[in-house]
């Protein structure tokens, strides 16, 4: 099996769109088009499961072909590397005075 990466994908092309490109080089398994997790708008990249020798000549007779005005790039997919994870929370802020803190006040007042 190999994953196909394709790119620069018409944003109104559905996944049926690009598995009947693929079906013409064999057995198309999988088609995943990306999409914004805030819009859910195509992203205009997606990937194409296929049967290695197929999905090579899919590959080949497909890199540069145009669909709805835009050349496609095909090429193998690479695996995705790891990145760390992001941390969007703990720790505080700090900032400011301790309440115990009367800073250069001149002396105790109250």
């Amino acid at each position: 099996m190999i994953n196909i990466y394709v790119g620069n994908i018409p944003f109104r092309s559905t996944e049926d769109d690009i598995a009947d490109l693929f079906a013409q080089y064999g057995e198309v398994h999988r088609v995943h088009l990306a999409m914004d997790r805030e819009t859910q708008r195509p992203r205009g990249f997606g990937f194409v499961e296929m049967d290695d020798e197929q999905g090579k000549a899919a590959i080949d007779a497909l890199q540069g072909a145009e669909l709805e005005g835009r050349e496609l790039r095909i090429n193998e997919a690479r695996p995705r590397e790891e990145r760390p994870r992001r941390s969007f929370g703990g720790g505080g802020g700090g900032g400011g005075r301790d309440r115990g803190d009367r800073g250069d006040r001149g002396g105790d007042r109250y």
